[in-house]
């Protein structure tokens, strides 16, 4: 399999090719971290780059990566190990926010243009919040509550990613890719099964009603898995304009039942894959036999000169990353 790679730093008005050794490696997650590109340089007297360089990547011809050099490493071999990041990067600033009934793609719009950032296509997500205070977190958890209120309240997912340059927001169902991954496509795969974090079989939000000085609580729980677990409670406060059953209830269907890790190791490589896009599995675990659709929560490429792997954890149905 031949990939031809096209690897370019702008240093200035100048534009590097720079001689790549070993490989080029490509992460990306879910939420919470921005696009990574590692790889090593020789470094001679002609390559003059620095930290903020920016740094674009194609792979036969497709738009991989659009970033800028943050982490120089050097040794007495004239090697440099180059580390950069697409521009989620930034969205590790923090700050303070105060907004009142917005959705999520309005709050990434709101943030990219206080932090000259560029934006894309941002779906609308149809909820707005009513109003929230975020005070001296991150920019990536101001956004990243934004998107779990909205998972919360209309039990659907959205994703936001980097894509080549411009902050993109799109529902889970326009991240799905035509890709099986089955014992022919990848070399491994390391699999666990856990009722130790993230399940809830019962769950319970409170909202002090001020107008009638009244608790309101809302419970929604499972009785046949809390037998056969125990009581796995998740609790939380309202905020006034919250339905709190409809919550209670989104939120059970979401945390009341296991969490299993699945990570496929050296998966033949294909470009469209990153974090956040869907693909399907078909693989015999010993417990279960897997046939889903599941979410890629991490997806690392490495790059060759005649070969492209990736490594995968996945997540869907009983499955988290």
């Amino acid at each position: 399999m031949n990939v031809n790679i096209e690897l370019l730093i702008q240093h200035g008005k100048q534009v590097y090719i720079p001689a790549v050794q070993e490989g080029i490696v490509w992460t990306t997650e879910r939420k919470g971290a921005p696009g990574q590109l590692e790889f090593k340089v020789v470094k001679d007297n002609l390559l003059e780059i620095t930290e903020g360089d920016a740094i674009r990547l194609k792979v036969n011809d497709t738009n991989i990566f659009y970033g800028f050099i943050f982490k120089l490493k050097r040794n007495k071999e004239n090697l440099l190990t180059v580390t950069a990041y697409d521009q989620l990067r930034y969205l590790k600033n923090k700050d303070t926010y105060v907004y009142e009934n917005k959705t999520a793609g309005e709050v990434i719009e709101m943030i990219a243009s206080d932090f000259q950032m560029q934006t894309g296509y941002l779906e609308d997500t149809g909820f707005k919040i009513a109003s929230r205070i975020e005070a001296n977190i991150s920019l990536f958890d101001i956004i990243q509550n934004a998107l779990d209120l909205t998972l919360q309240n209309k039990s659907y997912m959205y994703v936001m990613y980097d894509d080549f340059g411009k902050i993109t927001l799109k529902g889970i169902d326009n991240m799905r890719l035509n890709l099986l991954i089955d014992e022919e496509t990848g070399e491994n795969f390391d699999y666990t099964s856990s009722i130790d974090d993230n399940t809830y079989n019962r769950i319970k939000l409170t909202y002090d009603n001020e107008d009638t000085s009244v608790r309101e609580v809302y419970i929604a729980q499972d009785s046949k898995n809390m037998n056969n677990w125990g009581v796995l409670q998740y609790f939380d406060t309202l905020k006034k304009g919250e339905n709190g059953q409809a919550k209670a209830d989104a939120l059970l269907s979401l945390y009341n039942k296991k969490t299993r890790n699945l990570s496929i190791k050296n998966a033949f490589g294909d470009t469209r894959v990153r974090a956040g896009m869907t693909v399907v599995a078909i693989l015999d675990l010993g417990d279960i036999k897997l046939q889903n659709l599941m979410l890629v929560e991490k997806c690392k490429h490495e790059f060759k000169e005649s070969e492209h792997f990736m490594t995968l954890t996945l997540r869907g149905g009983e499955f988290i990353a």
